[in-house]
């Protein structure tokens, strides 16, 4: 059986957090201008980062860490990159209908009528309907969003839903002359 080599509990601790503050941004704008994506690229540096400690007890030369860390971003980023493209090349394209002129102008008075209503509302029913209809949410997820009950959710939802009608209606009628 042979002997596991050991080594000081906090070298790699210490080594990794010297070159995460020297070399983080540097690498996070490598890996942002080969992916085009700041949040993909943060993920990749922060993973290469992560490997590297794992892996510290097998760098023999601590000067190589901050070459391996670049070339950890630049794998890490081709890969990103070859990934997207796959997902883009087999996504469907959603057809869209083609709208002409005038029912695009329809469209465009209807939303801001509809805004227009939202206004109207007390923040808290504007606030549920938002994430109801516009970040399809269920009302347990609104619940937890906004930190109140199911049963609150759906009167606020109901109570909001009421008072948009009206105001859609206050709204569309004509002023009289």
């Amino acid at each position: 059986m042979s002997e596991a080599m050991t080594f000081p509990d906090d070298a790699a601790d210490v080594a990794v957090t010297r070159l995460y503050l020297t070399h983080w941004p540097i690498l996070v704008r490598l890996a942002t201008a080969l992916t085009h994506d700041a949040s993909v690229a943060e993920e990749i540096v922060q993973e290469a980062f992560v490997a590297l400690h794992r892996r510290w007890y097998l760098i023999a030369e601590p000067a190589a860490a901050q070459g391996y860390l670049r070339t950890s971003v630049i794998n890490g980023a081709r890969s990103a990159v070859r990934h997207r493209a796959v997902v883009e090349r087999h996504l469907r394209p959603v057809p869209t209908p083609a709208v002409g002129p005038e029912e695009s102008a329809i469209r465009a008075t209807e939303h801001a009528r509809l805004l227009a209503g939202l206004q109207r509302l007390p923040r808290r029913q504007r606030e549920v309907l938002g994430l109801r209809y516009f970040a399809d949410l269920s009302e347990q997820q609104i619940a937890v969003v906004l930190g109140i009950s199911p049963g609150t959710v759906k009167s606020h939802a109901h109570r909001g839903l009421v008072a948009l009608r009206s105001a859609l209606t206050d709204l569309q009628a004509p002023t009289p002359s």
